[in-house]
């Protein structure tokens, strides 16, 4: 196992994949992950408690309008950053449980700025911004008041590449992230994040697992997310893909109800399938191909190199046993 570290995030490669590396582009693309994401989905705000969307007062509030006070919420990823202009999720609780012993939701907005009406009181406002968020107590009086979350949100968007720096496709790819809890538990944050994304996450330090394909391809990396910066992650996974054929003759047809096992160099069976043309993703090393056809098996030993999809051919000449 051994670090490398590029500017001012930590990735450390395990096992048999290659080392991973990332990139700090705030400096070239200024808070990016404020914007709503692709594939980034808002969930509805309860019934009978849509959003007031903000509009700057025309004139002085009246404390005695039937509405309420009116609270203007703003959020922003650091204290010194500038608000967030919209995927921020805002519930407003009362102080004091209800019968069940749960805070009843008062209010509910999404956005960026958002202006709500309250009557006088305490309550309870989390702002939500995709897996960050913060709880603040407000006091509501008879005036207009503004509160600030500092949410301490940064953003990460994950990607892989294999070989001579070829992308890998996003379908054959999946990243799983987490973190340590107070107790030093690990914590699954997201079960399976989609490459290319921006994840909204809280600034601390994250577990990435990448996984090219199902089998052995894995690449694990520590990388700290900094709040207000857009973090890109590329991981360097080292495999390939190899598509098994048995065939009579070197380049003839592949034969069909053949079942197959990969073995790694120690003998470990890897995986198991049935059919003329399985394909499976390994890392880079050596293994043996083994087939079984109309009771008689067959093998052949092959190299995976890194981004080099290859052909694996065994031959009915290649026979190891006959039942």
């Amino acid at each position: 196992m051994r670090p490398l570290a590029i500017l001012t995030v930590l990735m450390i490669a395990v096992g048999s994949a290659g080392p991973a590396w990332a990139q700090d582009s705030f400096t070239k693309d200024p808070l990016p992950f404020l914007g709503n994401p692709e594939g980034f989905t808002l969930p509805a705000p309860a019934p009978g408690l849509a959003p007031v969307p903000y509009a700057p007062p025309a004139s002085a509030h009246d404390p005695t309008d039937a509405l309420g006070t009116e609270l203007l919420l703003e959020a922003r990823a650091t204290e010194s950053g500038p608000p967030i202009a919209e995927g921020v999720i805002w519930r407003v609780f009362g102080e004091r449980p209800g019968s069940d012993g749960e805070l009843p939701l008062v209010a509910t907005a999404r956005g960026g700025t958002t202006s709500i009406q309250l009557e006088p009181g305490a309550y309870l406002v989390h702002a939500g911004f995709g897996r960050a968020g913060a709880t603040k107590r407000v006091t509501v009086g008879k005036e207009p008041m503004l509160e600030t979350m500092i949410l301490d949100a940064g953003g990460l968007r994950l990607s892989a590449v294999t070989g001579d720096d070829r992308r890998i496709a996003p379908e054959r790819l999946t990243f799983e992230i987490s973190r340590d809890d107070e107790q030093g538990e690990r914590v699954l944050i997201v079960p399976n994040a989609k490459p290319d994304r921006v994840l909204r996450l809280q600034a601390g330090t994250y577990h990435v697992v990448s996984r090219y394909g199902q089998v052995n391809a894995v690449v694990r990396a520590d990388i700290e997310v900094a709040a207000g910066k857009l973090t890109d992650m590329m991981i360097r996974h080292a495999g390939a893909q190899a598509t098994l054929k048995l065939v009579a003759e070197e380049g003839g047809e592949a034969l069909a109800n053949t079942g197959w096992a990969v073995l790694t160099k120690d003998g470990d069976t890897l995986q198991e399938s049935v059919g003329a043309f399985p394909q499976i993703i390994l890392a880079e090393g050596e293994y043996t191909a083994v087939a079984r056809h109309k009771g008689r098996m067959y093998s052949r030993e092959f190299r995976i190199d890194a981004g080099v999809d290859r052909d694996v051919e065994v031959r009915l000449i290649d026979i190891v046993a006959i039942d």
